[in-house]
């Protein structure tokens, strides 16, 4: 099934008797599908773009490349940096804003920058029970109802399944630049990448690479970067040599690599872990990844483990460990998300029952198609 106007999804979800599969580019496809495909790529196109006020309203199904071209025009960016998970998850197709709305989709540059959810301004999406739903505003000047708006972003099309994204865009920069330090165990790359997020130079990507080299990357006016460049070099000295990368197309592929988790294509089971940056190294240490990449400053997990490996059950600290890739059998086995408490379990449950009360969105597997 496939929807080409808010109107005729309004439509199919109200007539609807069994689950749906919610697909918009079919890019962030995990595990596998419960029910019959919603396709959403044809609620596509950018409606609304005013550069001067940093705000871009589009259907849920335009593709992120299409967002960026016109921002591109603009000298203006996506801030929070969604990733582009294909060669990852051996999927094909055009991510969508919608897809990365849904799962919160956020690069590097979180740490700085903000989510996905952070730029959200408003969403219009279709509930269970075939409503239409209006909330938050087009412009950042209209900042009413951001509840639902933070609701949906991350709900990974269980609440409802999503027609239309306002949100906030950013200028681009000058000039990126990034330094690299080797020869560091764990607890001293995260010792480095936190040294370097605390100073006062405004770092935007921290990440201890597959290689156990940290890099560290700053954006802005070329003579802000390089002076900030010159400061940061200054505090990470205790930590060894340091390497200037500032050739700006090694750099800008570099960080897309990290984004994307490019040196995790193919592969065994992919996990990708939440944790306090501080724990990193201990986690490190307990689940013994075949393949490890630290993002985030160290908050963020990247782990390629053997296959059916519960990389849950040998966690001794406070986080989440989100299976990202893996066999049928392991998925069936082991769940794609973390158990919620208790507590967050119950509220969890009260809310899909009241935006969804027959069950139809992504019921099998949360988030399986977007």
């Amino acid at each position: 099934m496939r929807a080409t106007s808010e109107a005729e999804l309004a439509e199919l979800i109200l007539g609807a008797t069994a689950p749906f599969a919610i697909r918009g580019g079919g890019t962030r496809l995990v595990g596998p599908k419960a029910g019959d495909v919603l396709e959403t790529d044809g609620l596509s196109g950018i409606s609304l773009y005013e550069p001067g006020a940093l705000t871009m309203v589009a259907g849920a199904g335009t593709p992120i490349s299409e967002i960026e071209v016109a921002l591109s025009a603009e000298n203006q960016r996506l801030a929070f940096e969604p990733s582009d998970l294909r060669d990852v998850l051996g999927t094909i197709g055009e991510s969508t804003i919608g897809g990365v709305a849904a799962s919160n989709a956020s690069g590097p540059r979180r740490i700085s920058a903000g989510a996905c959810r952070d730029f959200m301004l408003g969403v219009r999406f279709v509930d269970g029970a075939g409503n239409v739903v209006k909330n938050g505003g087009r412009v950042m000047k209209n900042v009413t109802g951001y509840d639902l708006v933070k609701l949906m972003s991350g709900a990974h099309g269980t609440l409802g399944v999503l027609s239309e994204i306002s949100f906030k865009v950013l200028p681009d920069v000058e000039m990126q630049l990034c330094l690299r330090l080797e020869g560091l165990e764990a607890d001293m790359t995260v010792a480095a990448m936190s040294a370097a997020l605390g100073s006062a130079f405004e770092v935007s990507g921290a990440v201890r690479d597959v290689d156990g080299a940290v890099l560290l990357r700053l954006e802005g006016f070329e003579a802000s970067v390089r002076y900030r460049a010159e400061q940061l070099r200054s505090v990470l000295a205790p930590f060894g040599e340091i390497t200037v990368i500032d050739d700006q197309a090694i750099c800008e592929d570099l960080w897309r690599d990290i984004r994307d988790a490019r040196a995790f294509a193919g592969g065994g089971d992919l996990w990708r872990i939440s944790v306090k940056p501080s724990d990193a190294p201990a986690v490190l240490e307990v689940i013994q990844p075949e393949k490890a990449m630290l993002d985030w400053g160290g908050g963020l997990i990247w782990a390629e483990v053997a296959s059916g490996k519960n990389v849950r059950a040998k966690m001794s600290v406070a986080g989440h460990a989100t299976l990202m890739r893996a066999s049928d059998t392991s998925f069936a086995k082991l769940n794609r998300f973390h158990p919620e408490p208790a507590p967050l379990a119950k509220i969890s449950a009260g809310l899909r029952a009241r935006f969804d009360p027959k069950s139809l969105f992504n019921s099998g597997l949360m988030g399986d198609a977007l």
